[in-house]
């Protein structure tokens, strides 16, 4: 049953609460942490994760590591300086972020921090970012670890960023970045790192007692502020952390809300396509050009404005024992939540892509074709309008529990392992959508002569009146479409490492996870089944006003216009009581395609060596290992028997071994080469192993979707080398080149022709309102032979301290990222079709930060690029590909010491008020989704114990 979603606060577990009420009962006598770690989180103790994950670091006890000169620092050049410890110091490719100070990360969001580091590419949801990808790699081949051990956290967001993520990228939006203390991009394998990761691992790190000395406590709130919506929103820090037993008990809590309000807004397409498709323009058209096939014209020209609310409130427990001098024990439990509302509403010119009454009943009274084949300019009759309205309530749930530990049997032998539990909970029990419609409009016109994105847009009625829209039966919609999915993660692993002698180690271990993904959607039998309005009531009793407010398209334009009111009309018909008309199923064909699961069970192993030793005079360290991992799969989906779904199982497993290199060279105390090979493997994606097809009809959008549960994973062997010069303190000049020979592929086909073409029975059109001869976007997935990929990366980081007085308290840091790949993609015949990017490629990407740290001022202003990337291969409706424009995000901060204890702060994001430009076809550049969401400042307080 859909019911309505409540914003509660959320209990804090009882072990939570119990931690807190302990921490604040200090010892009589405050002792300095015992262990050798540094009183800040440094570079070292804020790495101080599971086993697994802090494997690299045990390759060179901290006793053994090198000294690095210390330069007493403070604020973001401290984080710099520590995070360039961290890369010296590793064997393998790693870039870390680290926290300026306690709970006190550099960026609000966990993407936006990790675009600083090179090679790293943004993908944003409602103006902050989301995913990410590493090296022209997308989220699905990137591994995330939090405290050492696999997640995924799924979120919802609007249609043109993706959608409900039901894949394996990970959504960093659920998380406040303050509740993390260090980030790592592993970018090479290594046999003690565990497999699935084709661009890198990311291992995110909470915080821990032992990080600290003693009592410590620190607060912080900030009030924020969008120029697009007016509103304020507020944000809330605190951690508190302690020690007791002369530093051999500690526990920690930490806690992070923030409450956000946008809006977003601008124009769409919802793509393109010729004058052919849909039936074409009627024949008695006078500007006959439009009915050509190589004129292009939008299928849905819209204004939209969406409205989000949103809510995260995060919370982390630690507790760490140090038993004996042989023996440590840790408990990591981390909490997350993110509710939110938001509202799409959207203005719609809907008979360009609708086959019968719609596109071959409109007329093109007159048009303008630019050099491109694009109607740039067009003036119909018998236009088909609708306004819609869609309103969301979704909320993620992520959960995760690890304990950990390590026994010393000897010096040189010891025994570590970790189990816990992961889970991801997102759900959007509300997904409603309505529509006001008015068939036949006369004199209905788009005009993007002045500007390829934001065109005017007139319909050729009023648009804000009641009486001019209709709500009919058969018709106007009323779309429910309750949905929810799962991730699972339960986590076995056992190490251990032995010194065999000096300069030499043996590591092994095992490792069993299970992989649980659950996804569920009903919706109504009949989405175009809508009641008749009762005597006396009038639309005007159940519409709102929207408009566009930051967003200039020109004059004579209906940029305000009605809505439905979702609420008003779930009053007059209780839209959500699950009965009559109303009543919901995930039988219905339509939503099949989303009850689906997916279960992997990994067993994996592995044996390494690490070494240390001379080449002549030049010392050289490194790594050479080799994992095993045999996975079982089980995929459960609805597949055809005849003409009858039927919930099928389907079964198999497979085997990787993939052995790994990794060397240092120190061929002077300053100057470091790298180099690395590795074969690697990644997953298919979780859409792409569902047996059967499904169909899902939205408006003008109609998609089969087609699975294979027997695609092979993406292989490749990797190779990096790198030359890293630390020519001053805190200081490198960095160069890497990296290539990938991806030996197999799964990419999705896609493919426009009728329904009725498919040999899929008509059953399945049942309620969606479509008609056999409609043409449909199938989408089917294939195994491919993949391509090559290459790139370079440049790293330059130094503080000016050689310049004179006040100049030396400045310093920049710089990264540029090329990348390039070829990827032959191919029909859905399987014929070869184009050998292009990689879906999610930037060729060019850079990052700079110029920075100013001074005694009680500090402040920084970073921008953050990358190029155009390709979204869809081969395109829809008759385009070649489609992508995303690229971007240059302006971003400040600046911070105030008023004393020891407390900190001003102010920061600036999106300061450029940059837009996300999506577009089809590489030649004719034309706009599929034009929207921004404003500037956000933010002012704050922090207070330090």
């Amino acid at each position: 049953m859909q019911v309505q979603l409540e914003t509660r606060k959320t209990p804090v577990t009882v072990l939570a609460a119990a931690i807190a009420l302990g921490l604040s009962m200090s010892p009589s006598t405050g002792y300095a942490q015992q262990s050798a770690q540094p009183a800040q989180a440094g570079a070292e103790s804020a790495l101080a994760a599971a086993p697994a994950e802090s494997a690299p670091a045990e390759s060179a006890p901290l006793e053994d590591a090198k000294n690095l000169d210390a330069v007493v620092v403070t604020g973001f050049r401290a984080s710099l300086q520590q995070a360039l410890d961290i890369k010296r110091e590793e064997v393998g490719v790693v870039d870390a972020i680290v926290a300026e100070d306690i709970a006190d990360f550099p960026d609000l969001n966990l993407a936006e921090s990790l675009q600083r580091i090179p090679g790293v590419s943004i993908a944003r949801d409602a103006g902050e970012g989301r995913q990410i990808s590493v090296r022209g790699l997308g989220p699905d081949f990137t591994r995330v670890r939090i405290n050492g051990m696999e997640a995924l956290t799924t979120a919802g967001g609007t249609d043109s960023s993706g959608g409900a993520n039901r894949g394996r990228g990970f959504d960093f939006n659920v998380f406040a970045s303050e509740l993390f203390n260090s980030l790592k991009v592993r970018k090479t394998a290594s046999a003690d790192v565990e497999e699935g990761s084709l661009g890198a691992t990311v291992d995110l790190q909470t915080a821990r007692p032992f990080d600290y000395d003693g009592l410590t406590f620190v607060a912080g709130g900030q009030l924020g502020f969008n120029d697009l919506s007016k509103d304020i929103d507020p944000r809330a820090t605190a951690l508190i952390s302690n020690t007791w037993a002369d530093g051999r008990f500690g526990a920690l809590l930490s806690v992070a809300y923030t409450d956000r309000r946008l809006v977003e807004e601008g124009h769409s397409t919802v793509r393109w396509d010729n004058g052919p498709s849909s039936g074409g323009f009627a024949a008695s058209s006078p500007f006959a050009a439009a009915r050509l096939p190589g004129t292009f014209h939008p299928r849905i020209p819209r204004y939209g404005v969406m409205e989000h609310d949103q809510q995260r409130l995060g919370i982390t427990s630690a507790l760490q024992f140090k038993l004996s001098d042989k023996t440590e024990l840790g408990l990591d439990l981390l909490y997350a939540k993110f509710d939110a509302t938001r509202t799409e509403n959207f203005l719609n010119g809907i008979s360009f892509s609708r086959t019968g009454t719609g596109k071959p009943q409109t007329v093109v009274l007159d048009g303008e074709v630019d050099a491109r084949g694009n109607l740039v300019y067009g003036r119909f009759n018998n236009v088909d309008v609708r306004s819609e309205a869609r309103y969301d309530e979704l909320s993620t749930k992520f959960s995760q529990a690890n304990f950990y530990g390590e026994h010393k049997f000897s010096d040189d032998f010891a025994v570590s392992g970790q189990i816990g539990r992961a889970k991801s909970e997102f759900d959007n029990p509300i997904q409603t959508t309505i529509t006001l419609d008015r068939s036949n409009a006369q004199g209905y016109v788009y005009d993007y002569r002045d500007s390829s994105r934001l065109p005017i847009i007139d319909n050729g009625f009023d648009v804000n009146d009641p009486a001019a829209w209709s709500f009919a039966n058969g018709v106007s919609e009323i779309r429910l479409r309750p949905q929810a999915s799962e991730n699972t993660f339960d986590n076995r692993q056992l190490d251990f490492r032995w010194t065999i002698a000096p300069g030499f180690k043996l590591k092994g271990g095992i490792q069993s996870k299970k992989y649980q993904f659950d996804s569920s959607e009903m919706r109504r039998v009949s989405e175009l089944a809508v009641p008749s309005l009762p005597a006396g009531t009038r639309l005007a009793d159940l519409t709102r006003s929207v408009a566009l407010q930051g967003t200039s398209v020109g004059g004579a334009n209906d940029s305000r216009w009605l809505i439905p009111d979702i609420g008003a009309f779930d009053r007059l018909f209780d839209i959500y009581s699950n009965s009559g008309t109303f009543a919901l199923s995930p039988d219905v064909a339509s939503a099949r395609g989303n009850n689906r699961s997916v279960e992997e069970k990994d067993l994996g192993y592995y044996l390494q060596t690490d070494f240390s030793t001379n080449l002549g005079e030049i010392p050289i360290s490194g790594n050479f290992g080799v994992r095993h991992v045999k996975t079982k799969q089980s995929s459960t989906g609805f597949a055809l028997a005849g003409t009858t779904p039927v919930l099928t199982t389907v079964e198999r497993e497979y085997s990787d071994t993939l052995p790994s290199l990794n060397l240092v060279a120190d061929i002077t105390p300053d100057f470091l080469i790298r180099f690395g090979a590795a074969k690697v493997m990644s997953r298919p994606g979780l859409a792409n192993l569902t047996p059967g097809v499904t169909v899902s009809v939205s408006g003008g959008n109609r998609v089969v979707a087609g699975g294979n549960p027997l695609l092979d994973p993406f292989r490749a062997k990797t190779y990096d080398l790198g030359l890293e010069w630390y020519f001053a303190e805190e200081a490198l000049l960095g160069l890497g080149f990296f290539y990938k020979n991806i030996d197999s592929f799964v990419q999705t086909s896609r493919e426009i022709r009728p329904y009725n073409s498919s040999g899929l029975p008509n059953e399945l059109l049942a309620g969606t309102g479509a008609l056999p001869t409609d043409e449909f976007q199938f989408n089917i997935p294939v195994n491919t032979p993949g391509g090559k990929l290459r790139g370079v990366e440049f790293s330059y980081q130094q503080p000016f301290s050689f310049l004179p007085g006040f100049w030396n308290d400045f310093g920049v840091q710089f990264n540029y990222t090329y990348v390039d790949s070829k990827i032959q993609y191919v029909t859905a015949a399987g014929a070869s079709a184009l050998k292009t990017d990689l879906v999610g490629l930037s060729k060019n990407a850079y990052n700079a930060t110029l920075y100013y740290e001074g005694e009680r001022f500090s402040a920084r202003v970073s921008a953050a690029y990358r190029d155009d990337y390709l979204t869809t291969v081969p395109g829809r409706n008759n385009a070649d590909v489609e992508g995303t424009k690229g971007t240059t995000t302006i971003d400040m901060s600046a911070s105030w010491k008023i004393n020891d204890k407390l900190e001003l702060t102010l920061e600036g994001l999106n300061l450029t008020d940059e837009y996300n430009d999506q577009w089809v076809d590489s030649l004719a550049d034309r706009v599929s989704v034009y929207h921004h969401t404003g500037r956000q400042y933010f002012l704050g307080l922090r207070f330090k114990l």
